[in-house]
């Protein structure tokens, strides 16, 4: 009986053909075929790192119809490679209806490690990172988008969300709108390329810069906004709720690692709660 092969998700650079790695580039070079989002795309970096293998389609457009063949293929023991355009496959991009159709069929799905947009412009922008939301790209009707934004504007995690250059200007312009003068983001474009910019500041701060340099309008972007936790301000210290839940595990962890599990379960910020607990921790 022949064993069943393996479906192998394979990030690729986002920018930079140094961000390639070497699994990457043997398990490209080793499977039987590579499902790719653009084979043309696909074609000139594979040619670029010397991989010669087949290369077949499979993208949004036709991902349901062409599940049931890679399927069967994995079934009969081929190993087969997913990539998209750039960075990790899934995200944002097609493979959900194959891999989920993988799993259905107890077939093994291996993800590789590497690049990916959301992950690097959060590294790099100074904001919050132990909790985020990822939106992909925002709605391109103004209405919806304008909507969308309004369900985010309580958010207490980072917000990332993707960007196209002709859709820059309109979603800052609503951002500015909805969002406010106070709210802090972080424009990242063109990441791991020559021209790799973080622009940070509010949304009309950031629209005022584009609209003055147009260069800043081009190339791929990642758009990040700052919690609504730290644009506000605790004068009065954090709730009652979270500085009961502060003293009792006072009782037991040392004050950081208490302060840090109180922010997580009460949705308060970590450095006022230690702050409280400084000031409060050895009083009867």
């Amino acid at each position: 009986m022949t064993n069943p092969g393996t479906l192998y998700i394979v990030p690729t650079p986002i920018g930079n053909l140094g961000d390639m790695t070497e699994r990457a580039i043997k398990t490209l070079a080793d499977v039987a075929a590579i499902a790719a989002e653009d084979t043309r795309h696909t074609r000139k970096l594979m040619q670029h790192y010397g991989i010669q293998n087949d290369v077949f389609a499979l993208h949004e457009h036709n991902e349901t119809q062409r599940a049931d063949a890679v399927i069967e293929r994995l079934q009969q023991g081929d190993s087969l490679a997913l990539v998209s355009d750039a960075g990790t496959p899934l995200i944002n991009d097609p493979g959900y209806v194959l891999v989920q159709r993988c799993r259905q069929h107890g077939l093994k799905v291996v993800a590789l490690p590497g690049a990916c947009a959301v992950t690097v412009a959060l590294s790099a922008a100074g904001l919050p990172t132990d909790r985020f939301a990822f939106e992909g790209f925002l709605p391109s009707k103004p209405q919806q988008r304008r909507a969308k934004l309004e369900a985010l504007k309580t958010e207490p995690r980072t917000v990332v969300v993707y960007e196209s250059p002709h859709r820059i200007l309109h979603t800052l312009a609503d951002m500015n709108a909805v969002l406010g003068t106070e709210r802090q983001l972080v424009l990242a474009r063109e990441l791991t390329k020559q021209f790799e910019t973080y622009l940070n500041g509010s949304a009309a701060e950031l629209l005022q810069i584009l609209t003055d340099d147009s260069n800043q309008q081009r190339g791929e972007m990642v758009l990040l906004i700052s919690p609504l936790q730290q644009e506000t301000e605790a004068s009065d210290g954090p709730g009652e709720a979270a500085k009961r839940t502060l003293l009792l595990l006072l009782e037991d962890l040392p004050l950081k690692k208490a302060a840090a599990v109180t922010a997580k379960i009460h949705d308060e910020r970590k450095n006022v709660l230690y702050q409280w607990g400084l000031e409060n921790k050895n009083k009867d």
